[in-house]
């Protein structure tokens, strides 16, 4: 990981050290031209790909958490959907329910990617706020997760079909 990342040979250095070794230090752990070259050619055959099950990424890049769990997350704010229900003022709903879709992307402000759950993992959140949450892997390549979620308010069904394209120099999602 550490050579793949550039940061092969770093050593710590001598902050009491001279300018003439400043440069030497500096290009230590840097990729050489002909190393950038090598790595183009090979992520070159991916590109119009889809690369979630051929590029093996490094573990450092993955949030600590399964992707049914960030399914769950969305659940956070959904005593707006409660409120929404329990209103008389169709424009007080609108505005409760517009909250809780807006509310959804707190989750996608880590841009970590998690792991994707194995075929068949299950994830259950029971008594959040009076919701119970239940999600499954369904298929692993690709990967698909389905998630339910239901209180006394509402119901609410939410599928998850991650889709990638690798396009030469930036990556399609």
């Amino acid at each position: 990981v550490s050579r793949l990342l550039g940061y092969e040979g770093v050593e710590v250095i001598n902050p009491e050290g001279g300018k003439d070794d400043a440069e030497e230090e500096a290009q230590r752990g840097r990729w050489k031209q002909e190393e950038r070259d090598g790595y183009w050619k090979m992520m070159h055959k991916y590109i119009g790909s889809d690369v979630t099950s051929m590029v093996t990424l490094p573990v450092i890049i993955f949030e600590p958490m399964t992707m049914l769990q960030k399914m769950a997350e969305l659940m956070e704010y959904s005593h707006l959907l409660d409120l929404a229900d329990e209103s008389e003022d169709p424009y007080m709903r609108l505005v409760y329910a517009s909250s809780w879709a807006i509310s959804v992307y707190f989750a996608y402000q880590r841009t970590w990617k998690p792991f994707n759950p194995i075929l068949g993992e299950t994830y259950e959140m029971v008594n959040h706020g009076g919701i119970t949450f239940l999600a499954e892997q369904v298929s692993h390549h690709p990967p698909m997760s389905a998630g339910h979620a239901e209180n006394e308010h509402f119901t609410y069904d939410v599928t998850s079909k991650l889709k990638t394209k690798f396009l030469g120099n930036s990556v399609d999602v």
